[in-house]
């Protein structure tokens, strides 16, 4: 009986390395690949690369019916050749407008943003602004909207979109009462 208690506990040691080694991830982990949801929707077509696509955060924390939501997004070429955002559609809005003070004519109220060969275009809300005009519906921090870009050389693309999240605590209010006293009883 102790001779097959030992034989166990020392068949017990000699596997442990291999049984524990085979939860270990190394270097080629399954999340390794995977992008934080924090980062916004991303996606490619032909030479043009979208990154940390998403709505501004809203000022009260939720966009209401008829609202305008500006587009935040990096878009870089990777092509030899300059290409143009020409078109912005999807269900959920009404129109968009393009303000790039970074352009030579300055343009404000376009529908058309260039986009430089080997450049990386910043979409950031203040030099170069894409404002999606007249929400459908009321939009809050979650909920998604598809948009197409649709770009000259590379083709379109959907993507969804959701407004980002605070990029600083914000206060919560007082929090729901599930339990009122009723009629003055406890």
């Amino acid at each position: 009986m102790n001779r097959a208690l030992r034989a166990a506990t020392m068949g017990v040691l000699l596997l442990s390395p291999v049984a524990l080694s085979a939860c270990s991830a190394g270097q080629v982990n399954q999340t390794a690949g995977q992008e934080r949801d924090k980062v916004g929707a991303m996606a490619e077509v032909g030479d043009i690369a979208l990154r940390a696509v998403d709505l501004a955060y809203p000022r009260g924390g939720s966009y209401d019916a008829g609202d305008d939501a500006d587009l935040l997004m990096s878009i870089s070429n990777q092509g030899t050749e300059a290409d143009t955002l020409v078109d912005i559609s999807g269900d959920g809005f009404g129109d968009y407008e393009v303000d790039d003070s970074t352009a030579e004519s300055g343009s404000r109220g376009e529908t058309e943003l260039d986009i430089p060969a080997g450049a990386l275009v910043h979409v950031d809300g203040e030099d170069v602004t894409v404002t999606l005009t007249d929400l459908d519906e009321s939009l809050t921090t979650g909920q998604t909207l598809e948009i197409t870009l649709t770009f000259e050389n590379a083709g379109e693309v959907t993507i969804p979109v959701t407004p980002a999240t605070p990029e600083r605590d914000i206060p919560r209010g007082e929090g729901f009462d599930f339990h009122p006293s009723e009629g003055g009883e406890e």
